[in-house]
């Protein structure tokens, strides 16, 4: 398979539209729709079924999305590795960050990095907490900082930046807003606002329990796209949430109250990239993060 080809696939196979995808690749619609026609003949199955209002995978096409993504996200890598070695750290690195509690932490890293590295273009970009992992692995970003806990086979995490303790959002006439700290058995009896989307369970449990520790149901109740919402939900009283106690003086809304959770685990934030993604310039960022962590408040 010619790697235009491959490129061709993937990238309809995300955008399923020939136009968006002509574009994306900077080709003419005309020349994926070869590329597309040519692969399918060396497969000997169609992999798209194309009308006139839509184009879907076929299951041959998806399959053979499954198995290309990875081998796709390797070669990237090992051709950033070759030019990495060759001409040093130079290009563009692209930083994702799901919570504005990272920001200062990034800014730190990104001058750091960039005086050691002035060849190497930084760019960031917010990713929703709705879709942690997007971004990531369709390549728009080559890591991120992001709050932990991570379970997937195909990323990897890098060291533990910052550490916070959690609060509970309460409306300010809740009756658990004038506690000086409440308990994760306090939320059998409220209504907790979750984040929706993509995200893994096993994340959205860490985050957002179903279950006190002793095993009473937590009652969840809306699930946001974004967490920017959610506090205008808890102060117009359509339940309470869980969040990193350092987001305080960034999200401060009228009419919520934020109570310490003395029995939490604390919100962990780290830098994860894919598998077969850990380019020279990965490296070098991430030991920036690592030093630039040491250099500030919440610093783990």
């Amino acid at each position: 398979m010619e790697r235009q080809e491959m490129e061709a696939f993937l990238a309809l196979a995300e955008e399923l539209h020939f136009g968006h995808t002509a574009r994306r690749l900077g080709l003419s619609v005309g020349r994926v729709s070869q590329l597309i026609r040519t692969l399918e003949r060396r497969v000997g199955a169609l992999l798209f079924e194309r009308t006139s209002r839509r184009v879907v995978l076929t299951p041959i096409g998806a399959r053979l999305r499954e198995d290309l993504l990875p081998v796709h996200r390797q070669i990237t890598a090992a051709l950033e590795h070759a030019v990495a070695a060759g001409r040093g750290i130079s290009g563009r690195l692209r930083v994702g960050f799901s919570s504005q509690m990272v920001a200062r932490l990034l800014m730190r890293a990104i001058e750091a990095f960039k005086a050691v590295h002035p060849a190497c273009e930084v760019t960031i970009q917010e990713v929703l907490l709705s879709a942690p992992y997007g971004p990531v692995r369709r390549a728009e970003v080559h890591l991120q900082v992001t709050e932990l806990p991570l379970n997937e086979p195909d990323l990897v995490a890098g060291p533990t930046l910052l550490s916070y303790p959690r609060s509970l959002l309460v409306p300010v006439d809740h009756a658990l807003a004038r506690a000086e700290s409440v308990s994760l058995e306090d939320l059998a009896g409220t209504t907790l606002l979750t984040i929706g989307g993509s995200a893994p369970q096993h994340w959205c449990d860490h985050h957002f329990p179903r279950h006190t520790p002793s095993g009473r149901p937590i009652h969840h109740g809306h699930a946001a796209v974004s967490w920017h919402e959610i506090p205008v939900l808890v102060a117009d009283g359509q339940g309470v949430t869980l969040a990193s106690a350092g987001a305080e003086h960034l999200h401060a809304a009228p009419g919520v109250a934020w109570v310490p959770v003395r029995d939490a685990t604390p919100v962990l934030y780290a830098p994860i990239w894919p598998k077969q993604g850990a380019t020279a310039r990965v490296r070098a960022f991430v030991e920036a993060l690592r030093t630039a962590a040491g250099q500030g408040p919440g610093a783990s």
